[in-house]
């Protein structure tokens, strides 16, 4: 948690990660960080809820992180635009920062 000092919004683009801890980046570790983001000067969380991943993982980390923002107050936002539309994909990562930035 030291790395994220001067941190003010963390975004946690791993919707297509691959491998054998993939779906426990979207569940345990995503609702540990959450947890301990309480305790730093982070004041908001993008998640990519879309990408390679079958849905109920991605949905369910949109749930920890919509769970984490009702209890701690932390602001987020679940991008939730398709990485393969490139274009698309940018401008919609680009607002969900800047909303949380506002």
């Amino acid at each position: 948690m030291e790395a994220l000092y001067g941190v003010t919004v963390v975004v946690w683009l791993l919707g297509s990660a691959s491998g054998e801890a993939a779906e426990e980046l979207h569940a345990g570790r995503l609702r540990m960080l959450c947890e301990k983001l309480v305790d730093t000067p982070v004041r908001g969380l993008v998640y990519e809820g879309a990408g390679t991943l079958r849905e109920d993982v991605l949905a369910g980390g949109a749930e920890v992180v919509r769970r984490a923002a009702a209890t701690w107050n932390i602001p987020v936002v679940v991008l939730d635009s398709d990485p393969a539309e490139c274009a698309a994909w940018t401008v919609a990562a680009v607002g969900a920062v800047e909303t949380l930035l506002a």
